[in-house]
């Protein structure tokens, strides 16, 4: 299901708008059974959503949330995967990306398990552990642990080989993994890593990545115009992010409950945001979350 933002002052749209549903429905002859009414729901919502949100100069302000259980989700035994996005064997023409959000993948790897060496090429992917080790080796020569409240950010560029695994005996590894379009095709694969403390990030939205061309050294930086933030909220906390109308964002709730501009979001929801002009994000309960800021026109590849 995805969750159109109404806000408070089309209520009186709404109303008005109620009779023309009913025609709709009619028209479309599914009035007349209960099971048909139900199917005609996700209609009647996208209808709403389309019309109450458009304004003056045609603009759609849109935020669609998909829920928790509505993510794709697959469990191999030693893995516990859920995809956001199309991905591997799961594929749906629907969800492609997000702008230059190409995999959003939320996981949880079992102790003394994890991703044998594979090949990765053009494309930048961003790793955030959530709780436990990872465990990474590349064919660079690098080797690491990321930590709980580490970043770490892999320019795959003109090819590279790395290894993940979750090195403890006894502990599950929660991971995101996040793979953005670079801006440029055959980029010298390189990899770094930051870590950043819940004190950072409370009750703040924390830079953690930013475009390579920016000058802030706190941040790790990638090669496409987006920008990461985590955030630790405490309940009753409140943080905003102003937007370009020329961006987008997705937002995650990692964990806990909020209130995005009007609608609820809890633990694993994630939100497609378009067109709103400022993100007013308030923790119903202790909330972590991780926004990502997009462009809605990139560079890919060139």
């Amino acid at each position: 299901m995805l969750t159109d933002s109404i806000k408070r002052h089309d209520l009186l749209k709404i109303i008005i708008l109620i009779p023309l549903i009913f025609k709709l429905g009619k028209w479309l002859n599914v009035v007349g059974s209960v099971k048909r009414r139900l199917d005609l729901v996700p209609v009647m919502r996208a209808f709403w959503g389309i019309i109450i949100t458009s304004q003056k100069k045609g603009m759609i302000h849109v935020i669609r949330i998909t829920r928790a259980d509505e993510h794709y989700r697959n469990k191999l035994g030693w893995l516990d995967t859920i995809h956001h996005f199309s991905f591997g064997e799961y594929f749906d023409p629907n969800k492609m990306n997000f702008g230059p959000l190409r995999v959003f993948n939320d996981d949880i790897i079992f102790s003394g398990r994890g991703f044998d060496f594979h090949q990765h090429s053009d494309m930048e992917i961003v790793t955030y552990v959530i709780h436990g080790t990872l465990e990474h080796k590349d064919s660079l020569g690098n080797t690491g642990v990321v930590e709980v409240g580490e970043v770490q950010r892999m320019s795959a560029g003109t090819g590279i080989m790395h290894s993940e695994y979750n090195g403890s005996k006894s502990d599950q590894l929660r991971l995101l993994q996040i793979w953005i379009f670079p801006n440029k095709k055959n980029l010298v694969p390189s990899w770094e890593q930051k870590k950043f403390s819940k004190e950072e990030s409370l009750n703040k939205l924390l830079l953690v990545v930013a475009p390579d061309d920016t000058m802030t050294e706190k941040s790790l930086h990638i090669h496409q115009n987006v920008y990461f933030f985590v955030s630790s909220l405490s309940e009753g906390a409140l943080v905003e992010r102003k937007l370009d109308l020329s961006r987008k964002a997705y937002l995650f709730v990692i964990d806990g409950k909020l209130e995005i501009n009007g609608n609820i979001m809890k633990t694993r929801d994630a939100a497609r945001i378009e067109n709103e002009k400022i993100l007013s994000i308030e923790a119903s309960m202790p909330t972590e979350l991780l926004l990502i800021d997009l462009p809605e026109k990139y560079a890919y590849n060139q």
